[in-house]
């Protein structure tokens, strides 16, 4: 056996980070860059003159062709479970962790004046000489125990993950065949993904996996930049660094470029968009950069092709505003391709070929109705009851990732899955992990108290559906939880005794929730179910109160309302349902 001390300087270093086979692979692919031109100074090409790129990559065989049309015709229709589950975790966790900053981190970072550029400044050092790179290299969430807080998820009444394949920073979290940027090959050298899959497997629950990286190439800009004063003004950050920078270095043989990926600042609005708190680049393509735009979304989806062939999931997830990944707007600007219909046609067929059957479902955010794919709200509420489509409510307690000062407030998590389940929808909170993959304590006692929750009331909720009116409030007027991520406002946001949310039960019982806990012995009215409305379409039998067990309710209906005597005793807390038949 030969000594790995005789082989050259680079292929040791490239074997010892695990890089050597995916690397050079990858690396081949890359078209050459135009030259660079001065930031702004290139218009987009227009999108609505432009032509769907039609991909050169093949999908699994089978009656799934990669467009549109076959996509809504062959698909037999959402799956039953994800109705039955209703309420899921979603796993928004990676490297981007480790800079305890909120969201964004790695693109915040290079740009002065941000919490996360100071916290990088301060725990890291200066982005132009340590930077994000150098995360990738250090993160290692040694208390990352997918079993042990997948079990804590499903204690907590969760029936589905949502698991983080790959963020904007564009490092994929799996033993990635197409990317060399992974966590199998630096930092931790886990694949967590694998990890999260047979953790949920174990514990009979579904999981999908989410997908960030379609905008991550012009997400990245900040890191093309530099400071504009102070010692290291005018030095460019290391997204500026070529393969050749590498040689002697601990990441040399790994290509910035497949990281941070190109420069696009020449197109007119990247520069300021990269800049903003969130805005996408303006709607086009990147016109002088054909060939790499083709490679690209070549490789975003080849990438997400790998995690289905390998990891089996129940679902897909990808990230953006539009209608598609590169659509040529909103955050699919930059190419009009035909990425994910070829995406999703093979997830299908790869599907009917292990299982026999279609049974999962393909996330694409904010996609008008298509039959075949699932919608989002991210951080709304929505007016009324949706139900055009199948839709997943998401938002973050506090944030995306993790950061100092959330509140964890079990009530206004329990208030927020009342609001999209009587819309009838499902929802997936995100309960970020500290750096080192564990839960504060705050994040812990507040799942236990949301699984002892849902142990009373699930039955209201698994299975369910809206029912014929959303809810009512005082004065006929319906008060609804304030959007955004779950925070301090939601945890003190006030429901009285007049504020009730209905579902429709797996066999048809209605459930009226009240928004907050009775006072005992107290009288409450319910609108709604008065005799003259006839909403029920039936004179109310029955009136049970889910938990108690005292003696039967009293109860009337009268024309106007159905009136209920509160038990004497109320033990409960943040909201009650009540059964009625």
């Amino acid at each position: 056996m030969f000594k790995l001390k005789y082989i050259p300087t680079a292929l040791r270093l490239l074997a010892a980070y695990g890089l050597l086979a995916v690397s050079v692979g990858a690396q081949a692919e890359v078209p050459p860059l135009p030259p660079r031109l001065p930031i702004d100074s290139v218009p987009m090409g227009d999108v609505n003159s432009a032509s769907e790129v039609k991909l050169d990559l093949a999908i699994t065989p089978g009656p799934f062709e990669p467009t549109w049309e076959s996509i809504e015709k062959q698909y037999p229709g959402t799956p039953s479970w994800l109705r039955d589950a209703k309420f899921g975790i979603w796993v928004h966790f990676g490297p981007q962790a480790a800079g305890m900053s909120g969201d964004w981190y790695a693109r915040k970072m290079y740009v002065p004046g941000t919490p996360a550029y100071n916290n990088h400044l301060k725990n890291n050092g200066h982005p132009s000489v340590e930077g994000y790179k150098e995360v990738l290299r250090d993160w290692n969430p040694r208390k990352l125990d997918p079993a042990k807080l997948t079990a804590i998820y499903k204690d907590a009444g969760a029936r589905f993950l949502i698991v983080q394949g790959v963020h904007h920073d564009n490092f994929d979290l799996w033993n990635s065949r197409h990317h060399p940027w992974n966590s199998t090959r630096m930092g931790a050298r886990r694949d967590f993904v694998g990890e999260w899959s047979q953790a949920a497997k174990a514990a009979g629950m579904r999981y999908g996996v989410a997908f960030h990286h379609e905008y991550s190439w012009w997400w990245w800009q900040t890191a093309f930049g530099s400071d504009t004063q102070g010692e290291l003004a005018g030095v460019p950050y290391d997204g500026n660094l070529t393969l050749a920078d590498g040689k002697g270095k601990w990441w040399e043989g790994l290509d910035p470029r497949l990281l941070y990926n190109a420069d696009l600042r020449e197109y007119k609005g990247v520069n300021a968009a990269a800049h903003s708190p969130w805005s996408p680049p303006p709607a086009g393509v990147f016109g002088r950069h054909t060939a790499y735009a083709t490679w690209y979304a070549t490789q975003w989806a080849r990438r997400i092709m790998d995690v289905v062939e390998h990891y089996e999931p129940d679902f897909i997830y990808t990230d953006g505003t539009g209608a598609q990944p590169f659509s040529g707007s909103h955050t699919g600007t930059g190419i009009k391709a035909d990425a994910t219909q070829r995406v999703i046609a093979d997830f299908y067929n790869q599907t009917l070929k292990k299982r026999g059957k279609v049974d999962t479902f393909s996330i694409i955010k904010f996609r008008p109705t298509t039959n075949g794919t699932v919608n989002t709200e991210e951080g709304t509420i929505p007016a009324g009851i949706k139900s055009d489509q199948p839709w997943i409510a998401e938002t973050p307690v506090g944030d995306w990732y993790y950061g100092p000062g959330f509140s964890y407030d079990s009530g206004a998590v329990i208030h927020y899955i009342l609001e999209q389940v009587a819309r009838d929808g499902n929802a997936a909170i995100c309960i970020s992990p500290l750096p080192d993959g564990s839960l504060d304590d705050g994040s812990a006692r507040m799942l236990k108290e949301i699984g002892a929750w849902m142990r009373i009331n699930g039955e209201g909720i698994y299975g369910s559906k809206a029912w014929r009116v959303l809810g009512e409030g005082e004065n006929g007027k319906l008060r609804t939880l304030p959007g955004g991520s779950i925070n301090k406002r939601q945890a003190e946001f006030q429901f009285g005794p007049k504020d009730f949310r209905f579902t429709s039960g797996k066999d048809g019982t209605l459930y009226a929730f009240s928004m907050a806990v009775p006072a005992a012995g107290s009288e409450i009215r319910i609108s709604s179910l008065g005799a003259s409305a006839n909403l029920l379409g039936k004179p109310v039998s029955s009136v049970s109160l889910l938990g108690h067990q005292g003696a039967p309710l009293h109860w009337k209906q009268e024309a106007d309302a159905l009136v209920i005597t509160v038990p004497s005793a109320m033990p409960f807390a943040t909201a009650v349902a009540f059964n009625i038949r």
